[in-house]
């Protein structure tokens, strides 16, 4: 039987134009104990292929990690069979705030060491003693306690488009990078502060709050179901929204819409602008922002040089990439020293570490 993904991208776009379905785009995760993680995943794509799943999920001893999209008539049936799974049923699923059914083109289901690639060692700390969850309603309200530290989880090109009110956004390029920049940056505030933190569906801060717990840190809170589900309680319950811009996601679309807010600016002219494309030179591929006006001038591309190689035959540009590895710039994320208006680095606590100076 066939586990994998033989359609390219064209072709199942083209499917899904055909069918002329509605399409939901949606995420989930769950922190659990998988015997055998392939056997899983396997049994996972047969039920996914099945339904017309498309998307990518992650599968570990540590549990799943999901972005996905389906055609809404099968969600119920989609969501009935997780509930067969022991450690899934009832699980929350995240429904996307803007739906695309282009989201995603492809089902890749892999086993990873990792659901999410946090770099710790999990046998030193009880990942189970995570902190507390808090809804919307709560979660503002620590937003304007002078007690609070409000914590972004995320890298630095998802917060650079939007974050909450009063949040410190970690100028990282992983998730990783940021524990150990926290965990330095607070360490005078272990017990006098609430750490409260968020992400964009809430994974990062399950495992982040446990470590930070086992750091030392007394009052640790994580904003339940993450950007996604804020949005959606105070939506429903009609609370005042503290997010600023637009989430950030994984998926085609790049981003969705919280407010009108326009936060940042295009890498390329500094003009206000907040939508990330990638690099049209495929041995670049950078992911950087990049207003209307220099797509069309530079052709979607990031540098002069990504220019002149994008307007060569693509026989020729398959001969240039011959035998080389893409740019390290492909990792930077919008911090390729080219940009003139790339997200300057800085101290995150800046305000903290004054603050304390004062005293």
């Amino acid at each position: 039987m066939q586990l994998y993904n033989t359609l390219s991208a064209r072709e199942r776009a083209a499917l899904i134009e055909k069918a002329g379905k509605d399409r939901l785009t949606l995420s989930f995760y769950k922190y659990a104990k998988i015997a055998n993680p392939q056997e899983f995943r396997d049994q996972l794509f047969i039920t996914c292929n099945a339904l017309d799943v498309l998307g990518r999920i992650y599968v570990a001893h540590e549990g799943v990690n999901g972005q996905l999209s389906l055609p809404a008539d099968r969600f119920n049936a989609f969501k009935t069979h997780l509930d067969t799974i022991d450690f899934l049923k009832g699980i929350r699923l995240n429904i996307a705030i803007e739906q695309d059914n282009m989201s995603f083109l492809k089902l890749k289901i892999k086993v990873r060491h990792k659901i999410v690639a946090d770099g710790l060692n999990d046998d030193t700390f009880d990942v189970t003693n995570k902190g507390i969850h808090v809804d919307a309603e709560t979660f503002n309200n620590f937003i304007e306690d002078k007690k609070t530290v409000l914590v972004d989880m995320r890298n630095h090109y998802e917060s650079e488009i939007g974050h909450f009110k009063n949040a410190v956004t970690p100028d990282v390029d992983t998730f990783r990078e940021s524990l150990d920049i926290i965990e330095d940056d607070l360490k005078n505030h272990k017990e006098d502060k609430n750490l409260v933190m968020y992400c964009t569906g809430g994974i990062r801060c399950e495992k982040a709050s446990a470590y930070f717990k086992h750091k030392g840190f007394k009052n640790v809170y994580q904003l339940e179901g993450g950007i996604i589900e804020y949005t959606r309680q105070v939506k429903d319950k009609q609370l005042e929204n503290k997010f600023i811009g637009k989430n950030f996601v994984f998926d085609e679309r790049r981003a969705e819409k919280i407010t009108n807010d326009v936060i940042a600016q295009c890498h390329q002219c500094g003009n206000p602008f907040d939508v990330h494309t990638n690099c049209a030179n495929n041995a670049c591929h950078l992911l950087f922002i990049q207003c209307e006006t220099c797509k069309t001038e530079m052709n979607n591309c990031c540098s002069a040089a990504c220019k002149h190689i994008h307007a060569l035959p693509f026989e020729e540009q398959k001969a240039i990439r011959k035998g080389q590895g893409n740019s390290n710039d492909i990792f930077k994320k919008g911090r390729a020293d080219h940009l003139p208006y790339k997200k300057d680095l800085r101290n995150i606590f800046e305000t903290l570490k004054t603050d304390k100076n004062k005293k």
